[in-house]
This record gives structure tokens, C-alpha cells and sequence, in this order.
């Protein structure tokens, strides 16, 4: 039988559990307002990225759009009977007469903005000028450049082959200096590129002066391509490319290759001399000297004393 003692521990605990039970449930848990705030700072951060994106400003932070990154411009076309008949492009081109500032017409000549006058170019089935109008730059009045290209048959190759003939600029209404082109050629069926086509002779001078005008001036196309008289669709044909001989890189090799056979030649040569005098100290150890004539008698003498003595 249980004792009065036991009956009031068990009450009591009974008593202490319910009231803290009661008191867990009409408190609200102590992390909910903590959730709570978490929530509303992320939607606050979530509100906020979408303004700065939405923001006018932010196509200004995007990087590489950079005013003339869409170079190289698209090519130079010339059209006849509605259809292009020559196709050119350079990614620079430049001009310097005498001392004076050089000057790049480029974007003058290449640029869908700016398009240089083409009106008076001419193409035929064995002919064709492409002739491209500035106006005035700088001091120079009425500056144009024309290339004169032609279309030739070869019999020893069976096939068609375009050439630009020359490249005149004229300026001042009267003044013309021409250049001879004549090393600028290329397959119909192809199209034709080359680095530099200038008359420099660092870039291999393939435009030879042909006027005194043209002595005074420097002329240079870099990354030079053109087609003529059979232009498909308005795009370049494979390209064929020049093959200048003496680039830098064939110079060197042609350089190392000089001295590689100088430097075997003397060792051939130390070799073939070495056994030149190897082969005379042996025949020298070979060869019989004669005795003197007093030789002889001295050991006779030698001889005969020996036998005394015995």
C-alpha cells in the first residue's frame, strides 16, 4: 500500500508537467520570427537585383562593345548588270606623300557608313577598273585610287587568269602617280590575299613606281584581297596567296643552313688533315736510314777486341 508521501510526488509532478506543457504551447517558437526576417531579406535582395538589371545603366558595364570592334569591314563590291563583278577589301590602307602626315583611308574606303564613289568602275569579260573617289583629304583635291585589272587565257595552263595591272592615285585634277602591279595575280576561279601589297621593300615592293609622281608617294594595303570577272554570290572564292621568297622566317633558315655546312666542312677537313699526318708519321717509322761509313769500321773494332780478350 502506497504511502500519503508517494501520492503527493506523483501529484505534484503531474501538476509540474501540465502547467509546462500549457506554457510551451501559448508561446509561440522563439526561431519563427527569426524565419521571418530571413524571408523578408531575401525578397529585399531579389528586389533589388532586378531593379539594377532593369536599371539603364547597366548595358553601359558590359564589356568588349568597344566603338569599331566590327572591324574588319565587309568588302568592296562592284556591281554590273545588277550583278558584282569585283569584290575588294584591305584591313588598312594608307597613304604618304613625301614628308607630310600619313593617312589612313580605310574607313573611307570600306565602311558601310561612309561609302567611297564607285560609279565609274567598269568591268568587261577581259577588262575592268575599279575606281574609288574621295574627294578632297587634307590638301590633296580630288584624291581617287583606280586599279586596272584584266583577264588573260593561258594556253600552257589551260585556264583563266586575272591580274591588276596597275594602281594609279590621282589627285590635284591632273596629277596621277602609277605603280606597276604586275606580280599581283591569281587564278579567275580564285580569289587573291597577300599581307602587304606596297612599294616598300620591307614588305617585298610588289608595286614598282612607274611615273615620277610615284617616287614621291608610299602606298600600302595590308591584308590585301580582290577578285575579278567571276564572283559567285558576292563572297571571296579560296584565296591564292602570294609566295614572296625571301620572308624573314626563309632568310633565317637559309642563314642557319649556310653555317651548319661551314662548320661541316672544317670538320671534314680537320678529319682528312689528321689522318694525312697520321699517315706519314707511319710511313716515316717505316722507312730505313743507312749507317754512316764510320759506323761500321767502329765496330769492327769493337769485334776484334772482344775476340783479344776471349
Amino acid at each position: 500500500m502506497a504511502t500519503p508521501w508517494k501520492h503527493c510526488s506523483i501529484l505534484l509532478l503531474s501538476l509540474l508537467l501540465h502547467l509546462q506543457s500549457s506554457t510551451c504551447l501559448d508561446r509561440p517558437p522563439a526561431d519563427r520570427s527569426g524565419i521571418h526576417e530571413l524571408r523578408k531579406e531575401k525578397k529585399g535582395r531579389k528586389k533589388r537585383k532586378e531593379e539594377r538589371q532593369k536599371s539603364p545603366e547597366a548595358p553601359q558595364r558590359k564589356l568588349l562593345q568597344v566603338r569599331g570592334a566590327a572591324l574588319p569591314f565587309p568588302p568592296l563590291k562592284v556591281f554590273s548588270d545588277g550583278e558584282p563583278c569585283v569584290l575588294f577589301q584591305a584591313r588598312r590602307l594608307s597613304l604618304r606623300l613625301e614628308k607630310q602626315k600619313q593617312l589612313d583611308l580605310t574607313e573611307r574606303a570600306f565602311s558601310p557608313q561612309k561609302s567611297v564613289d564607285t560609279s565609274q568602275s567598269v568591268c568587261r569579260r577581259d577588262k575592268a577598273t575599279l575606281l574609288m573617289r574621295f574627294g578632297d583629304v587634307e590638301d590633296l583635291r580630288g584624291l581617287s585610287i583606280r586599279l586596272q585589272l584584266s583577264n588573260t587565257f593561258y594556253e600552257s595552263s589551260g585556264q583563266w587568269w586575272f591580274s591588276v595591272d596597275s594602281v594609279s592615285l590621282l589627285y590635284n585634277t591632273s596629277e596621277e602617280a602609277v605603280f606597276n602591279a604586275s606580280e599581283v595575280y591569281a587564278p579567275a576561279s580564285s580569289s587573291y590575299h597577300c599581307l602587304h601589297v606596297s612599294n616598300l621593300q620591307r614588305h617585298s615592293a610588289l608595286l614598282l613606281p612607274s611615273t615620277d609622281h610615284a617616287r614621291r608617294w608610299t602606298i600600302t594595303f595590308t591584308d590585301f584581297q580582290i577578285q575579278a570577272f567571276n564572283v559567285s554570290s558576292g563572297k571571296f572564292s579560296p584565296a591564292s596567296d602570294c609566295a614572296t621568297f625571301l620572308t624573314p622566317a626563309i632568310l633565317m633558315g637559309l642563314v642557319t643552313s649556310l653555317i651548319l655546312l661551314l662548320v661541316l666542312a672544317y670538320a671534314l677537313h680537320m678529319v682528312i688533315h689528321l689522318k694525312h699526318i697520321e699517315h706519314e708519321d707511319e710511313h716515316k717509322a717505316d722507312t730505313y736510314y743507312p749507317q754512316t761509313p764510320e759506323q761500321p769500321e767502329h765496330c769492327y773494332v769493337e769485334n776484334m777486341a772482344e775476340k783479344n780478350i776471349l
